[in-house]
């Protein structure tokens, strides 16, 4: 597989870009609710397997912490594999940008962390990498930590669905929704931590579907269970399109202060979908600087 010049440029832009600012100051990612002050620039490969393919994602990010408050940029790189009844087909492309503004407080005895994310329509639709609309993205998180185990309530509203570390979606949305994710972390010994969680996706007024493992002009097979991602490219209907709900069980470990090695599993409910992901994360702030960052 080749992927295309411009996004070859464009990553290494980012990387340029961020290796200027680690320079410039050494930072370490912050925990909800506490503060510290500095840049963590990030670099990760993430993927999710299900039915239809896979959705494979480098993602490019770089975030200023001043206190309580931060601000960060990045953008993804999509390398996408469909399977369908005949042949395999790969496409590759960037994302849309992405700019997040986040704060974090203790609350009682509660940590609160709350993030506005924005995106910029730069990614190919046609491939599923773009909504052709800037999106939205309000996210709040309460927790709390009992020694090992770190119980937490999460949930927000947007304008199109998000991924996450354990589910990378066969679609991308446009449409209003609310979302909610419930569950706990535990530390676990040798540097092992597991995640399990319950989410709902409740959307409302008119969605639309675009489908990331049937690219425009195409036309896929299955589309049990409302799965209307593997048959069409874009889908418009009413908001039980895109409803669903489910849960995820993950694993993630730290073998070094600045790596993160994960691997999940997420059920869609809904669409009775199984997916398998897995996840490298890099700090790269941590590596070259040589200091430990919070998980």
């Amino acid at each position: 597989m080749k992927t295309n010049k411009t996004t070859i440029c464009v990553h290494l832009a980012i990387l340029v870009v961020a290796s200027a600012l680690s320079a410039a100051a050494q930072g370490s990612s912050v925990p909800a609710a506490k503060t510290t002050t500095g840049l963590d620039w990030n670099e990760s490969f993430e993927g999710s397997t299900g039915a239809s393919g896979q959705e494979m994602e480098i993602n490019s990010s770089a975030t200023l912490h001043l206190g309580r408050f931060s601000v960060g940029a990045g953008i993804p790189v999509y390398l996408n594999r469909t399977v369908s009844p005949s042949q395999a087909t790969i496409s590759d492309g960037i994302g849309d940008v992405f700019v997040r503004l986040g704060a974090s407080w203790n609350v009682f005895l509660l940590k609160y962390n709350t993030a506005l994310t924005g995106t910029a329509p730069t990614g190919d639709p046609n491939k599923g990498f773009s909504t052709r609309h800037a999106t939205f993205d309000w996210n709040n998180r309460f927790d709390h930590d009992f020694k090992i185990l770190t119980p937490f309530v999460d949930g927000g509203v947007a304008n199109s669905i998000s991924d996450t570390l354990f589910f990378h979606r066969p679609f991308t949305s446009f449409g209003y929704l609310a979302h909610a994710e419930a569950g706990a972390d535990a530390n676990l010994p040798y540097s092992f931590s597991v995640l399990l969680s319950a989410y709902d996706i409740a959307p409302w007024g008119t969605q639309t579907i675009i489908s990331r493992d049937v690219v425009a002009g195409a036309t896929g097979s299955g589309g049990q269970n409302g799965r209307v991602f593997e048959v069409n490219h874009l889908t418009t209907g009413p908001a039980s399109i895109n409803y669903d709900e489910g849960f995820t069980a993950g694993l993630t470990f730290h073998p070094k202060p600045y790596l993160n090695l994960s691997g999940g599993y997420t059920r869609s409910v809904s669409f009775a979908f199984n997916t398998f992901s897995w996840g490298i994360g890099v700090n790269m702030s941590s590596l070259i600087g040589g200091r430990k960052y919070a998980r």
